[in-house]
């Protein structure tokens, strides 16, 4: 039976903040993260985690708009699928539609606000706790897997490592998904330019708005661009203390 003193140091642990991170890993989780961006093979594996969380934005949009949320599926490509029902336009449909390329960049800024109060244990719970509320939702093999073997990764940081390599954890994390939200965007409109994508999000949007698939791409950057900003402004807070810069 689990006493209130166990509760009690499970919670302090859960929402205590965490000693400030060297400003030297704060520097080398944001080039690792950018490294695993740029370079070909690292990004196809990683991918993999964008996509849960560009899934879980139409999901929760689809959900917060008040349609009916059918599943989601996950593919070994990196690839995705969200169905919901209900209307196929109005503003619901739009929301849903807008909330996929922007999500991970999102979820990131949001990581970075705990971070920035080195609340890094509560980072990894929620991050464990948003993956299993998503595992209900998945239609498929491949999809069950990427969320338990993610969710598991991030479990046994959160529960066995040591402060130290939390921290890297945490903040590599996070720095990926600020940075990985723009690389899509730009592959959303090479593909777009060389064979057209009928089905990619901002045609679908061009489809129900009347404004052109490019100024969605356009859009989706934009937003990107500018959390990556505020998000990285907010990580970097040791490095600029340090240099005796404030924000």
């Amino acid at each position: 039976m689990v006493s209130i003193e166990g509760m009690t140091e499970f919670w302090d642990r859960l929402v205590g903040a965490q000693p400030d991170p060297p400003p030297l890993l704060v520097l080398l989780t944001g080039v690792v993260a950018l490294l695993v961006v740029s370079t070909r093979l690292p990004w196809r594996v990683a991918r993999n985690a964008i996509t849960i969380a560009h899934e879980g934005g139409h999901a929760l949009a689809a959900l917060l708009t008040g349609r009916k949320l059918r599943g989601i599926r996950l593919h070994s490509d990196t690839s995705g699928l969200t169905l919901s029902a209900g209307r196929p336009t109005g503003p619901g449909m739009v929301l849903t539609l807008l909330a996929g390329y922007i999500a991970p960049p999102l979820v990131g800024l949001g990581g970075a606000w705990l971070l920035a109060g080195n609340r890094i244990t509560l980072l990894l719970w929620l991050a464990v706790i948003l993956l299993l509320a998503m595992l209900v939702m998945i239609r498929n093999l491949f999809g069950v897997l990427s969320l338990l073997v993610t969710g598991g990764v991030v479990l046994a940081v959160s529960w066995y490592a040591s402060p130290q390599v939390q921290a890297a954890f945490a903040w590599t994390s996070v720095w990926f998904l600020l940075l990985g939200g723009v690389r899509p965007v730009i592959e959303l409109q090479r593909l777009r330019t060389r064979r057209g994508m009928p089905a990619s999000d901002a045609d679908q949007l061009a489809g129900i708005t009347g404004f052109p698939a490019f100024f969605w791409v356009v859009l989706f950057g934009l937003v990107n661009l500018a959390v990556l900003v505020v998000g990285g402004l907010m990580l970097a807070g040791p490095l600029l203390a340090e240099a005796g810069i404030t924000w």
